[in-house]
């Protein structure tokens, strides 16, 4: 079954690549995704509404963040073509999708962490 909000293949890639820092790169997604979140919520300025967007969307791709990425897409869309239509209402959306893959994320960190061996 395919999980719209979460691309499994991504993070068994991922898994792979980064092996024992695989758990570390999770916690600075969920970090840097915070950090993105608070500031779309917090500012109206396109340039800074696009450039946020544009990088929320780049690490939520290379995450598997599927949907999550559509809408970073669609909102640094929107802020690059200045149509501010629907803006606050696509943040809430991003805000949503986010809520929706954290405890993915989350329960995805704690099965990596206890397949990794603790460092010598």
């Amino acid at each position: 079954m395919v999980d719209p909000h979460l691309n499994r293949d991504s993070l068994l890639a991922l898994q792979e690549i980064m092996e024992a820092e695989y758990p570390m790169l999770l916690d600075t997604f969920l970090a840097d995704a915070e950090e993105r979140l608070s500031l779309l919520r917090g500012t109206r300025d396109a340039v800074q509404l696009m450039e946020t967007a544009h990088s929320f969307k780049g690490s939520s791709s290379n995450m598997g963040a599927d949907r999550l990425a559509g809408l970073c897409s669609e909102l640094e869309q929107r802020a690059k073509s200045a149509k501010p239509a629907d803006i606050e209402k696509l943040v809430d959306e991003i805000d949503s999708e986010f809520a929706l893959v954290r405890p993915l994320y989350e329960a995805e960190r704690s099965l990596a962490a206890s397949r990794t061996p603790p460092s010598a």
